[in-house]
């Protein structure tokens, strides 16, 4: 926590107002202070979304957790709107703050892997897929999500809903440790032993209660996988087919199912590119001929148009990115209790009917390992939902938006059943009603009350926001 006087030496007054002192907090920290004009400032305040164009006062690449409570302190003297970012996914732009200050964790990067433990310490500005690649090296992994440039940091903090969750979970029921910044700027050691409340509280609760600035993981024996790209015609037979084949599934076996018009790749005939597909990504981590034998119901639903599943080392299921593609999308997740053909058919229906150039519906069967973790363990209450469905529509520029929301709100209104959670990880800016519905009942209540003890002035506020209950 920053000293009184290294608090002042950071500010000046500027028509009464506190102010940053540029060349104070340069001396002050480890890492680099980058402003407008800077030649790297466009490139550092590019995230993953094309549609956020926001120009932050200052961008802090922090070197360690010293300078996030600097950082931290700044923002809550000077009352600047404080942006954390790890790998700029955000789909609501929190990774940004338009005039205010980003803490930038992406030069904290160091993993510590412990093979005979099979622990993992890792700093926040880590991607998955870093990660990922590390812990393979070793036979070992932790399930995040399924896209290598992905930070830790957000991932976990909100949940993390990946190719191993019906294995081994959530990436949050494998979290046993982490350090916070708390927003008095002290660093502090959180677990089941100590600060109990807080560390239920960041186990799905966003970044609402601190920054974090390393996680301690429970690594899985994970080596070779059977697993790919699995791509089939989309009709409402294969789709409602995958889903009860998922379903059906041993726990090893998790898939994410895209419907969605077929890019143009190479495995694929011309003649398909551009017409719908299911087009699922399948991981079983177990035995190579019980993963065979659990495949079979996927491959007997119709022909495939391709068929990219082998037996390989688990780091390799990761699809290779573009660094430049940054798409501008609106969407909507939510968590459905059953597709049949009825509902596939509407899937389907709403997909043709569509003019966006990309369109999709991705569909997650959930349910083992995450399932068995009880609903109030952790701040993700969403433990017995079965489905959880994304929808989103791609859009050129912002006179589509309006366009491209109307439909994917008509989409989403007509796929709606019983359940009304949403996942964190996946909401953009949407509303307080939005972020309710991903802590439902009770949740809610006691997030709000351990933010009030935590961030009593909701300094961590540029995010999926859980104000402060009043004490």
């Amino acid at each position: 926590m920053l000293s009184k006087e290294k608090q002042s030496a950071l500010l000046r007054r500027a028509n009464g107002h506190q102010t940053i002192s540029i060349p104070n907090l340069r001396a002050a920290i480890n890492g680099s202070v980058i402003l407008p004009g800077d030649t790297t400032y466009d490139q550092a305040r590019t995230v993953f979304a094309g549609d956020v164009d926001r120009r932050p006062a200052a961008i802090v690449r922090v070197a360690n957790a010293e300078d996030v409570s600097h950082v931290v302190a700044l923002a809550r003297e000077t009352g600047l709107e404080l942006a954390v970012r790890s790998g700029g996914h955000s789909s609501a732009g929190h990774s940004l703050a338009e005039g205010g200050i980003v803490l930038d964790l992406r030069d904290m990067n160091r993993l510590d892997i412990d093979p005979d433990s099979r622990t993992a310490w890792a700093e926040t500005g880590l991607t998955t897929g870093e990660y990922t690649a590390a812990a393979g090296a070793h036979g070992l992994a932790t399930g995040f999500g399924d896209t290598g440039s992905v930070g830790i940091g957000g991932i976990t903090l909100g949940g993390g809903i990946g190719l191993l969750v019906r294995k081994h979970g959530l990436t949050i029921d494998n979290l046993l440790a982490a350090d916070i910044v708390t927003a008095d700027g002290r660093l502090r050691r959180v677990d089941q032993d100590h600060h109990p409340a807080l560390f239920w509280a960041i186990r799905g609760g966003g970044g609402n209660f601190g920054v974090a600035t390393r996680f301690k993981f429970q690594l899985h024996e994970v080596g070779d996988v059977v697993g790919g790209t699995l791509i089939l015609p989309a009709t409402a037979g294969t789709i409602a087919g995958f889903i009860a084949a998922a379903e059906a599934a041993p726990d090893a076996l998790s898939t994410i199912a895209n419907v969605m018009p077929a890019p143009p790749m190479p495995v694929l005939p011309a003649a398909v590119h551009g017409e719908l597909v299911l087009l699922a990504m399948i991981v079983y981590a177990g035995d190579v001929e019980a993963g065979q034998r659990a495949l079979a119901p996927f491959r007997h639903l119709a022909e495939p148009l391709a068929d990219l599943i082998q037996t390989q080392p688990y780091p390799e299921i990761f699809p290779p990115e573009d660094g430049d593609y940054h798409p501008a999308a609106v969407a909507h997740t939510m968590f459905m209790d059953h597709i049949d053909r009825d509902v596939a058919t509407t899937i389907l229906d709403y997909l043709r009917a569509s003019t966006a150039p990309m369109r999709v519906a991705q569909l997650r069967v959930l349910g083992g390992a995450m399932a068995r973790v009880p609903n109030g363990a952790t701040a993700f209450a969403h433990r017995h939902s079965r489905i959880m469905a994304n929808l989103a529509a791609f859009y050129d520029g912002p006179q589509e938006r309006a366009a491209r929301r109307e439909w994917v709100t008509a989409f989403a209104g007509d796929l709606h059943q019983d359940n009304t959670g949403a996942y964190v990880n996946f909401l953009g800016d949407e509303g307080r009603a939005r972020v309710r519905a991903a802590y439902p009942g009770r949740t809610w209540d006691r997030l709000a009350a351990i933010k009030a003890h935590y961030d009593p002035s909701n300094l961590f506020r540029l995010n999926h926001n859980i104000p402060p209950d009043p004490l």
